[in-house]
Protein backbone atom coordinates (compact mmCIF):
# COMPACT_ATOMS: atom_id res chain seq x y z
CA UNK A 1 0.00 0.00 0.00
CA UNK A 2 2.79 2.36 0.90
CA UNK A 3 4.55 1.53 -2.50
CA UNK A 4 1.23 2.63 -4.42
CA UNK A 5 0.55 5.95 -2.60
CA UNK A 6 3.85 7.35 -1.25
CA UNK A 7 5.43 8.77 -5.07
CA UNK A 8 2.53 10.55 -4.94
CA UNK A 9 3.01 11.63 -1.41
CA UNK A 10 5.91 12.71 -1.94
CA UNK A 11 5.15 14.50 -5.39
CA UNK A 12 2.81 16.73 -3.49
CA UNK A 13 4.21 17.03 -0.14
CA UNK A 14 1.27 15.82 1.26
CA UNK A 15 -0.71 12.60 2.95
CA UNK A 16 -0.62 10.74 6.11
CA UNK A 17 0.84 7.14 6.59
CA UNK A 18 -1.04 5.25 9.90
CA UNK A 19 0.80 1.89 10.61
CA UNK A 20 -1.05 -0.24 12.71
CA UNK A 21 1.46 -2.86 14.63
CA UNK A 22 0.77 -3.66 18.36
CA UNK A 23 2.29 -3.36 21.80
CA UNK A 24 4.01 -6.44 21.13
CA UNK A 25 5.94 -4.53 18.20
CA UNK A 26 7.40 -2.58 21.07
CA UNK A 27 8.26 -5.09 23.95
CA UNK A 28 7.77 -9.20 23.80
CA UNK A 29 6.56 -12.32 25.27
CA UNK A 30 6.97 -15.70 25.16
CA UNK A 31 5.27 -18.50 22.74
CA UNK A 32 4.42 -15.74 19.61
CA UNK A 33 7.92 -15.21 18.90
CA UNK A 34 6.67 -15.47 15.06
CA UNK A 35 3.98 -12.61 15.96
CA UNK A 36 6.24 -10.39 18.07
CA UNK A 37 8.84 -10.60 14.78
CA UNK A 38 6.45 -9.76 12.48
CA UNK A 39 5.32 -6.34 14.41
CA UNK A 40 8.74 -5.75 15.36
CA UNK A 41 9.18 -5.86 11.64
CA UNK A 42 6.36 -3.31 11.20
CA UNK A 43 7.52 -0.85 13.88
CA UNK A 44 10.61 -0.74 12.36
CA UNK A 45 9.31 -0.16 9.07
CA UNK A 46 7.45 2.75 10.49
CA UNK A 47 10.31 4.00 11.87
CA UNK A 48 12.86 4.07 8.85
CA UNK A 49 10.07 5.88 6.57
CA UNK A 50 9.06 8.76 9.16
CA UNK A 51 13.00 8.92 9.58
CA UNK A 52 13.38 8.89 5.85
CA UNK A 53 10.37 11.64 5.32
CA UNK A 54 12.00 13.65 8.18
CA UNK A 55 15.63 13.76 6.36
CA UNK A 56 13.68 14.00 2.92
CA UNK A 57 12.10 17.15 4.44
CA UNK A 58 8.30 16.00 3.21
CA UNK A 59 7.23 18.11 6.59
CA UNK A 60 3.60 18.17 4.50
CA UNK A 61 3.59 13.66 4.80
CA UNK A 62 2.43 12.84 8.51
CA UNK A 63 2.97 9.46 9.91
CA UNK A 64 1.23 7.78 12.95
CA UNK A 65 2.33 4.51 14.29
CA UNK A 66 -0.62 2.36 16.29
CA UNK A 67 0.22 0.03 19.09
CA UNK A 68 -2.90 -1.29 20.89
CA UNK A 69 -2.35 -4.03 23.60
CA UNK A 70 -4.18 -7.21 23.43
CA UNK A 71 -7.75 -6.41 21.32
CA UNK A 72 -10.92 -8.22 22.25
CA UNK A 73 -11.05 -10.09 18.65
CA UNK A 74 -10.51 -13.46 19.84
CA UNK A 75 -7.77 -13.71 17.90
CA UNK A 76 -5.49 -14.34 21.26
CA UNK A 77 -8.34 -16.08 23.09
CA UNK A 78 -7.50 -17.21 26.39
CA UNK A 79 -4.24 -14.89 26.76
CA UNK A 80 -4.16 -14.08 30.35
CA UNK A 81 -1.83 -12.17 32.66
CA UNK A 82 -1.69 -12.30 36.54
CA UNK A 83 -5.23 -12.15 37.91
CA UNK A 84 -4.48 -9.52 39.96
CA UNK A 85 -3.85 -7.01 37.17
CA UNK A 86 -6.23 -8.57 34.81
CA UNK A 87 -8.57 -6.00 36.18
CA UNK A 88 -6.15 -2.87 34.99
CA UNK A 89 -5.52 -4.39 31.82
CA UNK A 90 -8.50 -5.93 30.11
CA UNK A 91 -8.63 -7.03 26.51
CA UNK A 92 -9.25 -3.20 24.40
CA UNK A 93 -12.60 -3.11 22.71
CA UNK A 94 -12.15 -3.17 18.59
CA UNK A 95 -14.27 0.18 18.56
CA UNK A 96 -12.37 1.83 21.36
CA UNK A 97 -9.12 1.25 19.54
CA UNK A 98 -10.25 2.35 16.58
CA UNK A 99 -11.44 5.99 18.16
CA UNK A 100 -8.10 5.89 20.09
CA UNK A 101 -6.40 5.42 16.20
CA UNK A 102 -8.71 8.09 15.15
CA UNK A 103 -8.01 10.64 17.30
CA UNK A 104 -4.32 10.32 16.76
CA UNK A 105 -4.08 10.56 13.41
CA UNK A 106 -6.58 13.59 13.32
CA UNK A 107 -4.47 14.96 15.34
CA UNK A 108 -1.03 14.29 13.89
CA UNK A 109 0.43 12.24 16.93
CA UNK A 110 3.41 10.24 15.83
CA UNK A 111 2.85 7.66 17.72
CA UNK A 112 0.01 5.96 19.95
CA UNK A 113 0.03 3.09 22.46
CA UNK A 114 -3.19 2.17 23.74
CA UNK A 115 -3.65 2.00 26.67
CA UNK A 116 -1.80 4.54 27.80
CA UNK A 117 0.24 2.13 30.41
CA UNK A 118 2.17 0.70 27.00
CA UNK A 119 4.52 3.81 27.20
CA UNK A 120 5.38 2.91 30.66
CA UNK A 121 6.28 -0.26 29.65
CA UNK A 122 8.06 0.85 26.82
CA UNK A 123 9.97 3.39 28.25
CA UNK A 124 11.04 1.18 31.82
CA UNK A 125 12.32 -1.74 28.51
CA UNK A 126 14.69 0.79 26.81
CA UNK A 127 16.22 1.80 30.22
CA UNK A 128 15.93 -1.39 32.53
CA UNK A 129 18.82 -4.37 32.47
CA UNK A 130 16.99 -7.27 30.82
CA UNK A 131 16.73 -9.03 33.69
CA UNK A 132 15.35 -6.17 35.58
CA UNK A 133 12.54 -6.31 32.68
CA UNK A 134 11.83 -10.11 33.25
CA UNK A 135 10.86 -9.36 37.05
CA UNK A 136 9.29 -6.76 35.86
CA UNK A 137 7.37 -8.87 32.83
CA UNK A 138 7.03 -11.82 35.76
CA UNK A 139 5.72 -9.49 38.17
CA UNK A 140 2.97 -9.02 35.58
CA UNK A 141 2.19 -12.67 34.20
CA UNK A 142 3.38 -10.99 31.00
CA UNK A 143 6.13 -13.85 30.91
CA UNK A 144 3.60 -16.39 30.32
CA UNK A 145 0.35 -14.62 29.44
CA UNK A 146 0.33 -16.60 26.09
CA UNK A 147 0.60 -20.29 27.37
CA UNK A 148 -2.97 -20.88 28.16
CA UNK A 149 -3.42 -19.40 24.56
CA UNK A 150 -0.77 -21.93 23.46
CA UNK A 151 -2.76 -24.69 25.00
CA UNK A 152 -6.08 -24.33 23.94
CA UNK A 153 -5.17 -23.63 20.18
CA UNK A 154 -2.99 -27.37 20.64
CA UNK A 155 -5.79 -28.84 22.28
CA UNK A 156 -8.20 -27.22 18.95
CA UNK A 157 -5.72 -28.47 16.40
CA UNK A 158 -5.47 -31.99 18.44
CA UNK A 159 -9.36 -32.07 18.40
CA UNK A 160 -9.51 -31.23 14.92
CA UNK A 161 -7.02 -34.09 13.99
CA UNK A 162 -8.78 -36.51 15.81
CA UNK A 163 -11.90 -35.76 14.40
CA UNK A 164 -10.63 -35.79 10.86
CA UNK A 165 -8.36 -38.75 11.06
CA UNK A 166 -5.13 -37.17 10.60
Amino acid sequence: TTKAFLPTMLEINHGHIVTVASSLGLFSTAGVEDYCASKFGVVGFHESLSHELKAAEKDGIKTTLVCPYLVDTGMFRGCRIRKEIEPFLPPLKPDYCVKQAMKAILTDQPMICTPRLMYIVTFMKSILPFEAVVCMYRFLGADKCMYPFIAQRKQATNNNEAKNGI
